[in-house]
């Protein structure tokens, strides 16, 4: 099983409103595991939490806010990537055409 943590745990030690957690799960920004009808997250998945917690209690950002940040960084991590994918490909093209 993954380690994980509740969301009643979460609340305690971020000192966060549990509705805060509910809407991230609600708008698809967190995703969690139900046992026994309580809501965990994965330890793999704090470093998102603890961002989307940062800059809404710090940064003041609201929902949407989060909501917009979020898919623009992940657009941006998408065309990093299909990026290097295309200038591998490039390289691969012009080291063929060195061996001729």
């Amino acid at each position: 099983m993954n380690e994980r943590i509740s969301r009643e745990e979460l609340v305690k030690i971020y000192n966060i409103e549990i509705t805060f957690f509910d809407e991230l799960v609600d708008e698809g920004l967190l995703h969690v595991e139900t046992e026994n009808d309580v809501r965990y997250l994965l330890y793999e998945d704090l470093p998102v939490f603890e961002r989307f917690t940062n800059w809404h209690y710090d940064l003041e950002i609201n929902l949407p806010g989060l909501e917009v940040i979020h898919d623009m960084l992940r657009k941006m991590e998408d065309l990093k990537r299909k990026n290097r994918d295309l200038l591998n490909k490039l390289s691969a093209i012009s080291d063929q055409y060195e061996d001729i």
